[in-house]
């Protein structure tokens, strides 16, 4: 079986200057101030100088009715010897409209550092199919403005996808789905509540290595069909990787999806599956989600597949990095999930 490969960028470090990017929605204009404390936290915790790439703060209307604008933004990061990486402002709904306008030979021949989540996925993919690594984590607005400062995982976490050794992903300490009001200054400094982490569920055992893929279900989704997914050899061998978004999925739409991938050949190529902590799932609705995940596998003779759920990556606070495109193994018998990034 053929390993599919994936340029690796230079790593973000201290001393990085990175663009902010507004490829879906324009809403930044709304809350300046909470950019501007994303910006802050990142330099105070990480090291980073994040400057505005130039269509970025041109408003959601503006950003809404010129997508080329948005890509040009990429490419002009990718391009632009002064920046060294790039990260989503924020997410959305409608990134799948710059596809007709994204160059990979682009994304390939200048390899950076794109992070970020939820609609930022369509990006990620496109990063994924020109054969580069792609980083699935925070956006400036989340968690790099997080109330009170960058939380400690997250900020480990992204050392960790940078740094170029072996490290196993731990379950966060702790987690929140509190609400935050963005447009309160003065709740910008007060912490969120949080409550103790409960780790993660192994809802298959087994052993299993292969390069990371994946995403918000949703989105990948959306990709479904177009000339922005992912085509089936990529999946081969991979370890994928999926999170659900504040719309919510139903479980049972979940399981359509698993279904869909199992239609299309995708579920038969995987070595292991990764599953985000659901996002504004109850206690009833989780169990749901995990019965349909495991019906769907079995329906595609894929009871052998690793399967480890409520990760902390995604729509979940405080959230993982994945390098996507690094290599990941399952260990369920020794609880381990460990990235060569």
């Amino acid at each position: 079986m053929d390993t599919p490969t994936f340029l690796r960028p230079r790593p973000l470090t201290s001393g990085s200057r990175v663009a902010a990017l507004s490829l879906s929605s324009g809403f930044v204009t709304e809350v300046p101030h909470r950019y501007a404390a994303g910006v802050r936290q990142a330099a105070e915790s990480l090291g980073w100088d994040i400057v505005p790439a130039p269509n970025a703060f041109r408003g959601p209307d503006y950003l809404y009715a010129n997508p080329q604008a948005r890509a040009d933004d990429l490419h002009w990061a990718l391009t632009n010897p002064e920046i060294d990486g790039m990260v989503s402002i924020i997410g959305g709904d409608d990134s799948i409209r710059l596809l007709p306008y994204l160059d990979l030979a682009l994304i390939r021949a200048h390899p950076k550092v794109f992070l970020g989540y939820s609609d930022a996925t369509v990006t990620l993919t496109q990063f994924l199919r020109a054969g580069v690594m792609a980083y699935h984590g925070p956006a400036v607005l989340t968690d790099l403005a997080e109330n009170g400062g960058i939380h400690p995982y997250v900020a480990q976490s992204l050392r960790q996808a940078f740094g170029g050794q072996a490290y196993d992903l731990s379950p966060s300490p702790e987690w929140t789905e509190a609400g935050q009001d963005w447009e309160d200054e003065a709740a910008q400094s007060v912490r969120r509540e949080f409550q103790p982490g409960d780790g993660w569920t192994w809802l298959q055992a087994g052993q299993a290595e292969g390069h990371l893929l994946g995403g918000c279900i949703e989105i990948l989704d959306m990709l479904s069909g177009t000339p922005g997914e992912l085509p089936l050899r990529l999946w081969r061998g991979a370890v994928m990787a999926l999170e659900t978004s504040n719309d919510v999925p139903k479980p049972a739409q979940v399981g359509y999806w698993l279904r869909n991938w199992a239609a299309k050949g995708v579920l038969q190529q995987l070595s292991g599956l990764l599953l985000a902590r659901p996002r504004d799932y109850t206690p009833e609705m989780v169990e749901d989600l995990y019965s349909w995940v495991r019906r769907a596998l079995k329906e595609a003779d894929r009871e052998d597949l690793p399967v480890v759920a409520n990760v902390d990556f995604g729509h979940t606070s405080p959230q993982l990095t994945l390098p996507l495109g690094a290599r990941v193994r399952l260990d369920s018998a020794a609880g381990r999930v460990t990235i060569w990034p």
